[in-house]
């Protein structure tokens, strides 16, 4: 009887040890993402933080936000170049606000996300 309990406390053990090996490594662990696309993604979040920044210089000097192409003529001009297959886009609303959106232009990088920053400058995944 008492190699029975043992036996159920060990296959008790073994299955609450597989359960958080199994969460860990699926949810929390390891990102399924190639890695190609998370290097890629890194450095588009980085480019529409960029733009947020210009963004933020721009209605302080001019009243409002610009569009891409004001962003550029008073900034850096390689701000929303197209690159890493990314192409970007601004939408302004006066001095209210505004919405810049990378988005895959690559038809190679189908599936991958579009990302978002606005006027609270926190870059979201569509």
């Amino acid at each position: 009887m008492k190699s029975m309990a043992t036996l159920v406390g060990l296959l008790l053990a073994l299955g609450g040890g597989f359960f958080a090996y199994h969460a860990y490594f699926t949810r929390a662990g390891f990102d399924r993402t190639p890695p190609q696309e998370q290097i890629d993604v890194v450095g588009i979040r980085a480019q529409l933080l960029s733009i947020g920044q210009a963004e933020r210089q721009y209605v302080v000097a001019h009243g409002s936000y610009g569009t891409l192409e004001q962003l550029q003529q008073d900034g850096p001009p390689s701000i929303g170049v197209p690159q890493r297959g990314y192409v970007f886009n601004v939408e302004t609303s006066g001095s209210q606000s505004f919405t810049a959106t990378a988005a895959p232009e690559d038809a190679n990088k189908a599936g991958w996300p579009t990302l978002v920053i606005d006027n609270s400058l926190q870059v979201s995944q569509r």
